[in-house]
């Protein structure tokens, strides 16, 4: 890049989160030079686990990451529910064998932090040109690029721009202009140490979901097994009022009080230092125009339940890949850019409106519990796999298997 007032970069992509970072490795593997802008002082990530399905291990084994990502995540055997009240298993998705034989993938689960150490190593490796201490204010479209403007009199000229800075996108406001939906829920998270007697738990081999009454519970290993990750979520009637202060920790336990014992035991163990107020956003109608356009939590931010928030982010760089590499030697970025968003809007507002949707399933009390529980408990293996189609193939799935196939 040119060291003057307005420096030039084929695509800026702004943030440097995971999404950010899955972005620009997947354009630079199409052919583009990349530019990350970031506005923290340096890369990092907050938060502790992640949940990582085959349509996103397939992506990053496409990247040659997937090798990475297990040696220091965790592939569990089952998905688990169980009744938060009476302990009693009511579903169980196998996540080996046929699963990965259906999905194309393995089900893995990672730290946060880990993957995206492990996506920024792979952005220096590849030649990414990664910025920190860079706020971006706004960017204009000027006719054949996008002028990037950050605080403190800095800017730069792209053939494209490419906002990927999250779920508080200052991009969006100028694209959409739409609000933030408050859930009424909220998250503490944290990791415990694995003691030599808690690793005779069997159980500890799987992803573990409590569902109560308004409240859940998530448990599972991270870190070469190392440490237990643990979620707890509840309506917080606070929140719910709108009150400044909210979701504090007499309101966390009040919501798993009627948990069986082991529940409870856990939510003793989680770090109550920080909670996080749950959001997401109604699906939009645009995602950008001309030379700018969103993705990641920026684009869909959507509810956790379903645990697809990342594992969409690394969907739509792969698809942004697949479109630049058609034509990367001389971009018609405005035909990419609403190509992307065709291809991208209707898939993840399906994964939006069905995370809010099994969110309401597993948080059923009363009579919707007890139904919920007894369906859930008629439902095999094969069912659960057919039910999962949508999720865990889509668009990308194709669109990979055609790419092996041209290579075969």
């Amino acid at each position: 890049m040119q060291n003057c007032d307005s420096d030039y970069a084929p695509t800026v992509v702004v943030g440097g989160g995971i999404g950010g970072l899955a972005t620009a490795l997947g354009l630079i593997k199409a052919g583009k030079k990349a530019v990350v802008l970031e506005q923290a002082h340096e890369f990092g990530e907050i938060g502790a686990g992640l949940q990582l399905g085959p349509n996103a291990t397939r992506i990053l084994d496409s990247w040659g990451l997937l090798e990475r990502v297990c040696a220091v995540g965790v592939l569990p055997n089952n998905i688990v529910m169980r009744d938060a009240i009476s302990a009693e298993e009511i579903g169980r998705l196998p996540l080996t064998g046929e699963f990965r034989t259906r999905f194309g993938g393995p089900y893995v689960v990672i730290h946060r932090t880990d993957l995206h150490a492990i996506l920024l190593e792979a952005c220096r490796e590849a030649g990414a040109d990664l910025r920190t201490g860079v706020r971006v204010e706004r960017v204009e479209d000027i006719g054949n690029g996008t002028l990037v403007v950050a605080e403190g009199d800095r800017s730069f000229t792209a053939e494209a721009t490419i906002a990927a800075d999250g779920l508080h996108s200052v991009l969006r406001h100028e694209i959409v202009g739409d609000d933030l939906v408050a859930s009424g829920y909220v998250a503490y998270r944290g990791t415990v140490p694995i003691t030599d007697a808690s690793r005779q738990d069997r159980e500890l081999d799987d992803v573990v979901v409590w569902v109560g009454p308004g409240s859940h519970l998530v448990q599972y290993r991270l870190r070469a097994g190392e440490v237990l990750n643990q979620v707890a979520v509840f309506e917080s009637p606070s929140f719910v009022r709108g009150d400044e202060e909210f979701g504090g920790t007499a309101e966390l336990e009040a919501a798993f009080a009627d948990c069986h014992p082991q529940v409870r035991d856990a939510i003793t163990h989680i770090g109550k230092q920080r909670r996080w107020p749950l959001y997401d956003r109604m699906p939009a109608d645009t995602w950008g125009e001309g030379r700018l356009v969103l993705t990641g939590d920026a684009a869909h931010p959507m509810l956790q339940y379903l645990a697809q928030g990342c594992c969409q982010a690394l969907e739509d760089a792969k698809t942004l890949e697949f479109l630049v590499a058609a034509d990367a030697q001389d971009t018609d970025w405005p035909a990419v850019i609403r190509r992307f968003s065709d291809s991208r809007i209707p898939r993840t507002a399906e994964v939006q409106t069905r995370a809010r949707m099994f969110g309401d399933i597993c948080h059923a009390g009363g009579v919707h519990r007890v139904v919920r529980n007894e369906l859930l408990a008629t439902l095999g293996a094969e069912d659960l796999y057919g039910h999962a189609d949508w999720l865990y193939r889509g668009p990308v799935f194709d669109l990979l298997r055609q790419a092996r196939l041209a290579v075969a």
